[in-house]
């Protein structure tokens, strides 16, 4: 629908019946966009002023959470308005936006597991050459890799979408995911081709390469000794749980969105909200309690007096 101004405007339907307790409902998902950002942002200025954290291993974690921080930010404020609105509206334009920062940045924390992985893979399994192939160049380069590839793979289906007609404008969701593909008139090859693409490169080979790289550390951790061994359960434990945290909301993410269902509006409520909720809660607290010096600092910072 358009107004005078010429702006479409999409219908979110994904919500349920929020009139009686629509701000008991703003209410918790307030302070859990709270929380997210408070957990994340603590861990990301531990790393920062502390120096014996300035290693690869600690800047990824805190480039991973932060990068979980705009990811959340990409979907909160907008949950929140849409919470104590009467209607769920949308322009199409703000929707592509949204589509495209959603799975930019879910993109990106494929590719920086990826980039941890590798860090640890060289950690490992070549300690003497680490120094020579973990300098602040490459960390920058991953870095920047990390964030650029993923940015301009999905421009292009966000750009192809914002020029095609549309002949639905109500989505069955409660923010623009690749559910917007089934507002046009005509789905474009061009889009489902590239997605393919864009789905084997920011998704499927990072996930073969982080399996590889970790069946090479369990491997050379079976054969060394007990320290080896140890240093490879608490460094690679938690990139590996959040790895599979993140896979499996992905895969529900994709699903949901192009296989039709019957569930109800409630259940596909909660199970859409999986995808912003949990998974920016459970990395701060998996670096923070598995990761040794982060959980050390983490102590230090709130339980002072008992520490000497």
């Amino acid at each position: 629908m358009d107004d005078e101004l010429n702006i479409t405007y999409i219908t979110l339907s994904g919500y349920v019946e929020v009139n009686k307790y629509r701000y008991v409902y703003f209410l918790i998902m307030f302070t859990i966009y709270i929380l997210i950002i408070c957990f994340n942002s603590t861990i990301v200025y531990l790393i920062v002023i502390h120096k014996n954290l300035h290693e690869p291993m600690y800047i990824f974690i805190a480039a991973l959470l932060l990068n979980c921080v705009l990811y959340s930010t990409t979907i909160y404020p907008k949950l929140l308005i849409d919470f104590i609105s009467e209607k769920q509206i949308i322009s199409y334009s703000a929707c592509i936006f949204q589509f495209f920062i959603f799975y930019f940045l879910g993109s990106t924390e494929f590719l920086l597991l990826s980039a941890m992985a590798y860090d640890r893979y060289v950690s490992i399994c070549k300690p003497l050459q680490y120094p020579t192939i973990m300098t602040k160049n490459t960390i920058v380069v991953f870095l920047v890799l990390g964030w650029l590839i993923p940015a301009c793979h999905i421009a292009v289906p966000a750009i192809v979408s914002a020029k095609t007609k549309l002949c639905n404008f109500t989505l069955k969701g409660i923010f623009c995911n690749n559910s917007i593909y089934r507002l046009q008139c005509v789905r474009s090859s061009l889009i489902t081709t590239y997605g393919v693409i864009a789905l084997l490169d920011l998704v499927i080979f990072p996930m073969l390469f982080i399996i590889f790289t970790y069946t090479k550390i369990l491997i050379i951790s079976y054969r060394s000794c007990k320290e080896v061994r140890k240093k490879a359960a608490e460094t690679c434990l938690p990139h590996l749980l959040v790895l599979i945290s993140f896979s499996f909301l992905s895969a529900y993410d994709v699903s949901v969105a192009r296989v039709e269902s019957n569930f109800s509006k409630t259940a596909r409520l909660i199970m859409t909200l999986q995808i912003v909720l949990y998974h920016p809660l459970f990395n701060p607290l998996i670096y923070g309690l598995k990761m040794k010096e982060i959980s050390k600092h983490l102590k230090r910072l709130f339980c002072p007096a008992k520490i000497n």
